[in-house]
Parts: structure tokens; sequence; C-alpha cells
């Protein structure tokens, strides 16, 4: 599983590393400590926290937004369904919440996961997932 440090998570979060600092001193995101000692976050806690924090308008750094010119959203995977042929996957990207269909051979090719770092780009009715 994937694991981010503070400010990893506070750039996908849309918010400052103080702001995801603060966040996890209150114990509202768990973390651990690697082997240097930095603090980090599990993607699947990362995920939900995501999803907890776009669920009450969390707009607490004053409405960062991750639209660009080129459309690319990056945030976290925090959802996948995955059918026979077709797949759904959700990312929060800051307080945006991006979904795309696309094929489960897809999917398994990206391997992604709930909790990863992802790229939503959006090019008219399309959303395509890049993996980092």
């Amino acid at each position: 599983m994937q694991s981010y440090t503070i400010g990893q998570a506070a750039r996908l979060l849309g918010v400052s590393p103080d702001t995801a600092r603060r966040w996890a001193d209150a114990g509202r995101v768990p973390t651990h400590r690697d082997d240097t000692g930095r603090r980090l976050i599990d993607g699947k806690d990362l995920a939900a926290f995501s999803v907890e924090l776009a669920g009450s308008g969390g707009d607490e750094e004053g409405g960062a937004s991750y639209t660009s010119a080129r459309n690319a959203f990056p945030g976290i995977v925090t959802a996948i369904k995955l059918g026979d042929v077709a797949a759904q996957v959700d990312i929060q990207a800051g307080p945006h919440r991006l979904v795309s269909l696309l094929t489960r051979e897809a999917v398994e090719e990206l391997g992604l996961e709930v909790g990863m770092e992802a790229t939503a780009r959006v090019k008219s009715t399309n959303v395509h997932i890049d993996r980092l």
C-alpha cells in the first residue's frame, strides 16, 4: 500500500502542509512514522479522509482549485468498482470528485488501487486516468 508524506497529502487535499499537519496532530487522519522518522499517511486512510473532507464542504484553506489550462486534476483514487468488462474509478482531487468509466482491462493494466495517487485528465465529456 502506498503511503504519503504530510506534504504530498496536503497537495492531494488542496491545503497547505501546515493544515495537513494540524489535522494529523488532532487525530483527524491517522499517521505512522517510517524508519527515518517521517510521518506518513496510508493511502487508504488518506482516500477515506479526502472523501469525508469533501463531503463536509472542507473548504478550510480558502478554496484551492485544481483546474488548469490542461484540465489535469491530480488526486487520490477513492473507489474502484469492477464489472466483467467495464470499471468505474473515483478520484478526489481537492474539493473535486471525478468519476471515470473505463474498461476493466485498463484499470488492471494501470494497477490502480484505492489510496493510489492518480491524475484525471478531462477533455469534453471524457475523463482519462494517468497513474503517477
